[in-house]
This record gives structure tokens, C-alpha cells and sequence, in this order.
């Protein structure tokens, strides 16, 4: 890497970085990396992808990491996880726990079904469950299990982590939170038995208890056993947390559990409590794990839930909140974090967005995981990654400054070659510069932060505040340019095009300009009147920006043609913007487009049912504005090839899309110039 100096107001992250003792093993330090879907075994096999998620995790620094869940019973069999109650690919596994453990960073694989839980639409017919009642979110009610038949569940995973153990994994972990199946036999709203398996608190933690009996008895003392437990899953009549402490003592006083960590969240409408996102604040349940913890009968606690930097980190372990902290998301996103932190590098450290975009991958496209922040997960060269110099550098020109032309220079020039970027606004970021100031923006900052830094130490000159025209990009002389000039939004077909060019009616990107600069979203309203943003985008930051307008106008109504709203966002994100927008009153009408016509002219708009041509009046009209699905900024494109000179467009330039893209597609052309 680099030689810029350490940043001495990071201090050493003492408590972070002590060892610590867990079931007679040593820890280097306190970081785990907790499971993540990666959705990277589809045949049910290890693969070299998974195997190297993991140890670049450990190469990073981590000193313990939690695979994503595992196939421990049989009937897990067609789900796309390793298979390992088969215990027919123990080369792989023992491949896989060698990666990770010969880096001194223990492998803990994890037990998990998702019982009655779905995230999807549509209803399970193979869930199982506590009892016959629906999962608050697919609705899908579950075959109730016997008690002989989770006796032998509980069979089947003891012999499956012996397996693991035998392979070279340290321990296991259950996953009893989250509203998957261990969680739903520990809660009340979910486990209605009448047999051993429930009717009361001891009823209701036998399975889960019995599960870590079974596995202390077949593993043996010097074998991690984890617990994730609920420390609030949101639901009336289920867990909150009075009852998480009373669940917390009773499967901890056998003293036969390592550690246990919290999560939140259910299969509910709570679901988004399950990976909080940047709207709420960092570190959301460390209050109720920091109580939890006087009911753990001195079992070591996990700290876990947004929890993105080093300082925040060392705080929770030095105050004595909790033993150990996981690491989810920041790890993804960076799987040096803990290497850089220990360093003194926390200012090159990729921070995690908070963003969900992980989570959208796996669970909403069901595609291998993927950060904004992290173009090369699980690449051989992925941590602490710095380009290999070229030996023939040339010089290169990247035509704007927002987070695709940003990555694509700072990566170029670390290859090498002679770096300009040209950027009409005189600040860095683009479209994420203006997102950034829209509520729950604050940590989008940091991926241009981070290509800022690196593009410096790299040696990119930036010429900003101006467009570059053809012919000053052509008098440059590069050898390639990179193209990076962003979308913009298309004029709906509802609105004149007299109507557009004279500016009475604009796109949400200009509106929001005069917007941002407005004292009422400090203050509070300041228009009387009423704010209408026409959505045929569906992307998280259209209900951004109508809670910035909310703050300035007396009235926000977000109309759409669609049933819904946010379908672009992934699930566990947009239950966070459909409550926000009940939470402020901000007005949702669907199935509907505006009605260009006079009565606009006296303030009130008509909205037209798509259907049926039903008419719906919205009076005290103030502003108009559209966020509708975009079109490339190319018109250098076309000259700049006549003129012989290679064109890479990347980010919105060359297909419009969310951040992702951009990183990724900016990420892919600093390589390939």
C-alpha cells in the first residue's frame, strides 16, 4: 500500500484488539465476522469462491468467522447452502477450514432454518414450524413438528457438527433469531404447543436447549458453541426485550454455551430490523445487549448491528458493553477493516454504507453477493487490494467526477497511467453527492471519500467547475477516454413538451437544488402549499428526496402508476420507507398519472386512474416534479470514436442504474485501460 502516514487521532483500539479465550481456544483479537448469505454453493458443495470469502476475511484480521447457514439436516437438502449432514465432500470442507483456521482466525459453521420464514412472495409448501400459524410476511403456515421429529432434527445437527468438527472447524453457531425456526419456537407469538416443546418459557427454550446439550455431548468442551438470540423482534406478543433477558437466562445458566450474540428483526414488519439501515442511528441495539448482558450468567456477549468503525467498536469492548463484536456488512465491505484499523489506516478503510445492497443481491435478485463499496469480493486479491503497476502507462481521461469516473481513476492511476478527470461541478460525487444530503444520505459521502483519497495518492489531476468540450478533450490527447457523464431523467409522456422546455415542471434532481438549499428543512414547513412527485423510477432515493420536501411543504403526495411504491428497493429497506412515509404523512396515491391540463393554471392538479379513468383533485398545487427511469449522457461518445480514440462509458453513461453499477462498471474500466 501506500506510504500516508498513520491517522494518530485513531488511536490504537486497545480493547479491540486484545486477545481473548473462548471454549480453551485464543482469539488474536475481538473482531468476528458474523454469517452472511453469499449464495455461493448452489450445487450444495464447497466452492473456491466461499472458501476464499472466508479467508480473506481472515486475512484481514478477523479472528473468528461465521459461515453463512449450513445444510445440517436432511430435509435442507435442495436449498443452495453446503450439504453437510451428507458428509460426502469432507476434502472440501477440510479445504475450507484449513483456509481460514491456518490464518489463526477460527471457522464457526452456522445452524439455521428458516422455518416458517419467507422473504419472497409466494408460500412455502415444505416449511416447518412451532405451530400451524402463518409467517406475518408470505403468510406461509407450517407443517407443526412433532416432538419426535425435532428430536431428530436435533440428531442430525449433533452428528453434523461432529462432522465439522472432525473436518477442522472450530465450532458452530445457532442461529435462533431473525424470526427463523429456533426463533419461532422461543416466541409466544409464533410457538402456541400444549406438549413439552412449549406452553411456557421452559417449554418454549427446550429445543434450543436440548440442541446445545446435544452438541456439547457429541463435540466436547474445547469446541465453540455460539447463540444468537432476539433482543427485540418488534411483535406485539412475542419477544421484545424483558422477554429476550428471560430467554437469555434460561439457555445460558447451563453454562454449556461459549457466547451469545442479539439480533432484531422478524419475519414481520419488523423485518427491517433484521439488518438496520442508514436512516436510523449506528450501533441501534447496543442499549438492550448492554442490559441483556446482566442476564447471561457471565457467558461472553457478542455485540452486533451496525456497528461500521473501529472507534465505535473499541468504545462497546473498552465500557465492558460486551466481550466480542461482529462484523457483518463492514466486512463485506472491507475484509481488511480489522488489519487497517489495527494499522492506523482507518482513513482507507471501504466503510459500509448501511445501504442493504448486500442483502438486495442474495435475497432479492438471488445472484452472489455484491457491494457497492467492494467491487472484488472473494477475489484472490480482494484484501487490502492495490493495483499491479503497468509496464506501458498511458494517458487517460475520465469525463466526470462522479463515484464511476472516481473509481475508474483512482484504480488507473494506481496502475500507472497519467490520470485527468474532467468534472462540470466543482465538487466530487456526481448524483451521490447530491443523495448524500437527503435524509439517511450521511454515509454515502464515504465512497467518494475513499476515491478521493486514493485517486490523490495515486497522482490524478482533477480539472473541475467547468464541461469539457470535445475539442478541449481532443486537444488533451489521451490515449482513452473514460466515460462517466452520468443520465438524465426522461420527460414523462403526461408532460407537454412546451410544457418541459419552458421549466415549469421539472425533473427531481433539478427540483431538489433549490430544495437542499432551503432553510425549511431545518425549521420545519414553510409552504403552505402542496408537493407532488410523479414516481415511474421506484428507486430509494425518490421517498429520500419526498422527505426533504415534506419538511418544506405543508403537503407531500407521491403518485405513481403502479400499485405500489419502492419496487426497486429491496424488502428489508422498503418496510423502512413505507413507515417513514405513514410516520411523516406523506401521501401515496397508486394506479394513477397526472392530467396536463388548465387546472393546473388555478393550482390544482388532476391525477387520471390508469384503469378505470377515475379523476382524484389534488388542490394548493406548489410543485410539480417527475423521477422517471433514465437516459445516458453520451453525445461525447460517437465524436470521440470517429476520432479514433477508445471509449469506455461507464456507470449511468453506459447503462443507467443504482450505485452498484457504477463502482462495479467503474471499478472493471480502470482495469481494462
Amino acid at each position: 500500500m501506500g506510504d500516508m502516514p498513520a491517522n494518530k487521532d485513531q488511536g490504537d483500539f486497545a480493547a479491540l484488539f486484545t486477545p481473548y479465550q473462548l471454549a480453551g481456544q485464543t482469539l488474536r483479537n475481538r473482531i468476528a465476522h458474523a454469517s452472511i448469505t453469499t449464495l455461493s454453493t448452489p450445487e450444495g458443495r464447497v466452492t473456491e469462491r466461499e472458501i476464499r470469502y472466508h479467508a480473506n476475511r481472515a486475512a484481514g484480521g478477523a479472528a473468528l468467522s461465521v459461515t453463512e447457514p449450513l445444510g445440517m439436516m436432511r430435509h435442507q437438502s435442495r436449498l443452495p447452502r453446503v450439504q453437510v449432514w451428507r458428509q460426502d465432500d469432507a476434502e472440501g470442507l477440510k479445504r475450507f477450514a484449513e483456509a481460514v483456521e491456518s490464518q489463526d482466525c477460527r471457522l464457526i459453521g452456522q445452524i439455521q432454518d428458516a422455518g416458517r420464514g419467507r422473504h419472497f412472495p409466494g408460500r412455502n409448501p415444505e416449511a416447518i414450524g412451532a405451530s400451524a400459524l402463518p409467517d406475518d410476511l408470505s403468510w406461509t403456515v407450517p407443517r407443526p413438528l412433532t416432538a419426535a421429529e425435532i428430536r431428530g432434527l436435533i440428531e442430525e445437527v449433533a452428528a453434523s457438527a461432529v462432522h465439522l468438527q472432525d473436518c477442522g472447524f472450530s465450532g458452530v453457531e445457532i442461529s435462533g433469531g431473525h424470526g427463523h425456526l429456533f426463533h419461532q419456537f422461543l416466541s409466544p407469538h409464533a410457538n402456541r404447543r400444549d406438549d413439552e416443546f412449549g406452553g411456557d418459557w421452559d417449554g418454549r427454550t427446550r429445543f434450543v436447549a436440548e440442541m446445545v446439550a446435544a452438541l456439547r455431548a457429541a463435540c466436547g468442551s474445547g469446541f465453540i458453541i455460539g447463540l444468537k438470540l432476539p433482543c427485540d423482534d418488534g411483535v406485539a406478543g412475542s419477544i421484545r426485550p424483558p422477554e429476550a433477558a428471560v430467554v437469555t437466562d434460561k439457555l445460558t445458566a447451563p453454562g454449556n454455551i461459549d457466547y451469545v450474540c442479539f439480533a432484531g428483526g422478524s419475519h414481520a414488519r419488523t423485518l427491517e430490523m433484521h439488518t438496520p439501515d442508514r436512516h436510523g442511528p449506528p450501533m441501534p441495539y447496543m442499549d438492550i445487549i448492554k442490559d441483556l448482558q446482566r442476564s447471561a450468567n457471565g457467558v461472553p456477549v457478542m455485540a452486533l448491528g451496525r456497528i461500521t468503525d473501529p472507534a465505535e467498536a473499541d468504545g462497546i469492548l473498552a465500557r465492558g458493553d460486551a466481550q466480542l463484536v461482529a462484523l457483518g456488512r463492514p466486512l463485506i465491505a472491507d475484509p481488511a477493516w480489522p488489519k487497517k484499523a489495527q494499522a492506523g489506516r482507518s482513513w482507507d478503510i471501504r466503510y459500509c454504507l448501511s445501504c442493504n445492497t448486500c442483502w438486495g443481491t442474495i435475497v432479492a435478485q438471488q445472484v452472489p453477493i455484491a457491494c457497492v463499496n467492494n467491487p472484488r469480493i472473494a477475489l484472490p486479491d480482494e484484501t487490502d487490494y492495490w493495483p499491479e503497476p503497468v509496464e506501458h502507462p498511458k494517458r487517460v481521461a475520465v469525463v466526470g467526477a462522479g463515484i464511476a469516473g472516481m473509481e475508474a481513476a483512482w484504480v488507473a492511476a494506481a496502475r500507472g497511467h497519467d490520470v485527468t478527470v474532467f468534472g462540470t461541478s466543482a465538487e466530487i460525487g456526481g448524483k451521490a453527492w447530491w443523495r448524500e444530503r437527503l435524509p439517511g444520505g450521511e454515509t454515502v459521502s464515504s465512497i467518494y471519500d475513499y476515491q478521493t483519497v486514493a485517486a490523490e495518492r495515486s497522482g490524478v489531476r482533477f480539472e473541475l467547475g467547468q464541461a469539457v468540450s470535445l475539442d478541449q478533450l481532443l486537444a488533451h490527447r489521451p490515449d482513452s477516454v473514460i466515460l462517466a457523464t452520468g443520465a438524465q431523467m426522461i420527460r414523462p409522456d403526461w408532460l407537454p413538451e412546451t410544457v418541459h422546455s419552458e421549466g415549469w415542471v421539472v425533473d427531481l434532481r433539478t427540483a431538489m437544488t433549490d430544495v437542499l438549499q432551503h432553510s425549511g428543512l431545518q425549521s420545519g414547513a414553510t409552504d403552505p402549499g402542496t408537493a407532488v412527485i410523479c414516481d415511474t423510477d421506484h428507486t430509494e432515493a425518490v421517498y429520500a428526496a419526498a422527505e426533504a420536501l415534506r419538511a418544506r411543504f405543508a403537503r407531500t403526495v407521491i403518485v405513481t402508476p403502479r400499485d405500489t411504491i419502492a419496487t426497486d428497493v429491496p424488502m428489508v429497506n422498503r418496510q423502512g420507507i413505507v413507515r417513514r412515509l405513514a410516520e411523516q404523512r406523506i401521501e401515496i396515491v397508486t394506479t394513477v398519472e397526472p392530467v396536463w391540463n388548465d387546472a393546473i393554471a388555478e393550482g390544482k392538479l388532476e391525477l387520471m386512474n390508469i384503469y378505470n379513468g377515475d379523476i382524484v383533485t389534488i388542490d394548493d398545487l406548489a410543485l410539480l416534479t417527475y423521477a422517471s427511469p433514465r437516459v445516458a449522457n453520451d453525445a461525447l461518445l460517437a465524436p470521440l470514436q470517429e476520432a479514433g480514440i477508445p471509449v469506455i462509458p461507464v456507470g449511468d453513461a453506459r447503462a443507467p442504474q443504482e450505485m452498484l453499477f457504477a463502482t462495479a462498471s467503474g471499478h472493471e474500466a480502470g482495469h481494462s485501460v
